[in-house]
């Protein structure tokens, strides 16, 4: 990691007492927290925001935890991949999606609520807006709450895939690399 691993008893008491408040819900502090806890008083408001839509926002488990695959591949972040696909197969993300995701296709979906969330988040990505149709499409499946949800999730997973790769997280040692093209913090010609 580019940035000093934050070690609970070389804490100040300011980043103790928000090492202690993301701890309450979580097991314990790693991955982008590591980053963020450097600033106490952001962390404070990440962790808020990242427990409301890993835990409690509109949209099913199965669509967070797709979520954070289709940002971490968009952003080749291999960390948040390693830490949410299994997650994301125990909710019932298909694997036929998942490999296609890693190898960076476009999945060829059988449940809608998989394909326009996926259509919406890589036109938001992509292109930067999304379609009337698109728009349309999710918020005839998952609600008016669901697809202010998925705006969110979108934007708070990209921000979380940022992170980690600006900071060169420490990838986890026992994992496989996810993606032909990304090794450690690189793209490699393939």
């Amino acid at each position: 990691m580019r940035l000093p691993t934050p070690r609970y008893d070389a804490l100040t008491p300011r980043q103790r007492e928000s090492w202690d408040k993301h701890s309450d819900r979580r097991e314990t502090v790693r991955g982008p927290y590591t980053v963020w806890l450097h600033d106490p008083d952001l962390m404070d408001k990440v962790s808020a925001i990242s427990n409301y839509f890993r835990f409690d926002c509109a949209l099913p488990v199965k669509l967070r935890e797709f979520g954070i695959l289709v940002t971490a591949r968009f952003w080749d972040a291999q960390y948040s991949w390693n830490a949410h696909v299994d997650k994301a197969r125990a909710a019932g993300i298909p694997e036929d999606v998942i490999r296609d995701l890693a190898a960076n296709r476009k999945p060829q979906f059988k449940a809608d609520d998989e394909r326009v969330f996926y259509q919406f988040a890589m036109e938001a990505l992509e292109n930067h807006f999304v379609s009337d149709k698109t728009f349309a499409e999710a918020k005839a499946i998952f609600g008016t709450q669901g697809v202010v949800d998925l705006i969110g999730a979108v934007g708070y997973f990209s921000m979380l895939q940022i992170c980690l790769n600006s900071a060169q997280v420490d990838l986890q040692s026992k994992c496989e690399p996810p993606f032909a093209d990304v090794r450690g913090y690189e793209k490699i010609s393939g």
